[in-house]
This record gives structure tokens, C-alpha cells and sequence, in this order.
């Protein structure tokens, strides 16, 4: 199905919780957040059932994104489920890659390939100042797991401040290349502001060849991460919603004071 731009719109992101085991800075707030009520998480039943209609609007692209979706009960057997829908071609999921190590060989038996692992800098210290309460460590083993579980590619993403030439962008590049994996760079966003470029690496922040929608973890479609515009799944139904989303899509993103990347998925 095409926007009002022409655009054919074919990647659904889902971010199955708002829930995360770290506290990135650019991220959460420092006083922490205001969590959504566990009655209005978006159940699995639904997010198949978006995933499905989705695929008769033209949806053949899925990422899972959180929070941190590797938090959420059951989130293998979502991860079968949708592997079993026919006619998604490009299934993924975002990480921050901590809790890989126990779970890599149950989601790639379950039929995830395709994995980004967040990983801003690759000094133990700076990652904990950067995440509040992380251990760099387990995100190593994660991503060594997911390598031996046979996911393919393992993206990095790498959070960058101003230049992809910084010290710690530089080291993890290093890191990926020596690795065998790919990395993205991506610079800090700001919703309330609007400030978001091209990721590097990648086609995300692209506007003129956006192709995506957004299922939050309470059961809204979102059109775009940078407008304050979206559709409930539960007062429209599965299908209105998706369509509002698509033909109200902007043309480009401007600004979101109405979420935030932990419940959204960036």
C-alpha cells in the first residue's frame, strides 16, 4: 500500500514492552519512568494479529523492538509464531544484547536470523556511565552466542554524539570489522525537538524513501517516531488503524512530545 507520498509501506517495527534491564541516558530519564499498566501491554494475540493484517496492506518486513524485548515472557514463542506467518520475508529483532547469551539459541531454534545489538563504546566504565547498571561483558557473550546460534548479519548499532570519527565510534567499528560484523551509526535523537539525521550505515532517518510503521507496546499505530499522530488497535480495530496510519503518514517527520524511544522502539 502506498502513502500519500507514494511511498509503499512495507516495515511494521513492534515493540512488545517498555520495560528495559538498563537505563541508557539518551534513552530514560534519571528519575525513571512512568511504565505502562501490565492490562494495557499489547498482548502476543495482537501483535500476530496486526503482523497478518499488516501482510494484506503490503507489510513483508517485521522488527521486535522494546524497551528491552528480551525481557518479556514468552517472547520465543512470539518469535515461532510470527516465523510461521507466510509472507514475511525480513524478520529481525533490536537488542541490547545483555540477556543473548541465554536466549540466542532458543530464538535462532525458533527461526530469528537477523539481530541488531546496541553497543555505544567498547570501554567497561564509559558503558556503565552510559547505561547506569550494565556490564559490557554480557553484551560481548550475547553477541558470541548469537554468532554461534548462526544469526546472520549481526548488526551493530553505535550511538554516536557528533561524528562517526569519535574515539568510541571508532573503536567499536574497529571491534565489528575484526568480529565480522556490521555496524550502523546512528546520532542522537531528540523527539520534543525533531532532531534526527540519516543513519549511517543504514536507511533509517531517510524520509524520502521512508517505508515504515510502528506498533507501540499499548496497541498504537504510528505512522512516523517523530509525530505525535497514532491509531489504537483497540478503539479502531487492526485494520482501520493501520490504514489511518499509512494515509496520514507525513512526509517528514517533525516532532513527538507524546512518547518516548523506550515505549516506541527507535
Amino acid at each position: 500500500m502506498l502513502d500519500p507520498f507514494n511511498r509503499p509501506i512495507n516495515y511494521l517495527r513492534v515493540s512488545i514492552t517498555d520495560r528495559c534491564n538498563l537505563r541508557c541516558t539518551y534513552c530514560m530519564p534519571e528519575e525513571g519512568i512512568q511504565l505502562i499498566k501490565h492490562s494495557e501491554i499489547i498482548s502476543y494475540e495482537d501483535v500476530v494479529a496486526v503482523i497478518n493484517e499488516g501482510l494484506k496492506l503490503g507489510i513483508n518486513k517485521v522488527r521486535i523492538t522494546g524497551g528491552e524485548p528480551l525481557v518479556r515472557k514468552g517472547v520465543v514463542d512470539l518469535i515461532k509464531q510470527i516465523r510461521n506467518i507466510e509472507g514475511i520475508t525480513d524478520f529481525g529483532m533490536t537488542t541490547n544484547g545483555t540477556l543473548l547469551d541465554q536466549f540466542a539459541p532458543a530464538l535462532s531454534k525458533a527461526g530469528l536470523r537477523r539481530i541488531n545489538v546496541s553497543l555505544d563504546t567498547l570501554q567497561p566504565e564509559k558503558f556503565r556511565q552510559i547505561t547506569r547498571v550494565g556490564e559490557i561483558e554480557k553484551v560481548f557473550s550475547g553477541i558470541k552466542a548469537a554468532q554461534l546460534a548462526g544469526m546472520t548479519p549481526i548488526k551493530i548499532n553505535c550511538v554516536i554524539k557528533d561524528s562517526s570519527q569519535e574515539p568510541d565510534a571508532l573503536e567499536v567499528k574497529a571491534f565489528c570489522r575484526k568480529n565480522g560484523l556490521e555496524v550502523r551509526f546512528i546520532h542522537t535523537m531528540d523527539l520534543e525537538k525533531g532532531c534526527f539525521t540519516i543513519v549511517e550505515g543504514g536507511d533509517g532517518g531517510n524520509c524520502n524513501n521512508c517505508n515504515r510503521l510502528r506498533l507501540t507496546a499499548n496497541g498504537y499505530i504510528m505512522p512516523c517516531l517523530f509525530s505525535n499522530q497514532r491509531f489504537s488497535i483497540r478503539e479502531l480495530g487492526i485494520r482501520e488503524a493501520l490504514i489511518r496510519a499509512i494515509q496520514t503518514k507525513p512526509a517528514k517527520g517533525d516532532v513527538n512530545n507524546c512518547g518516548s524511544f523506550y515505549n516506541i522502539g527507535g
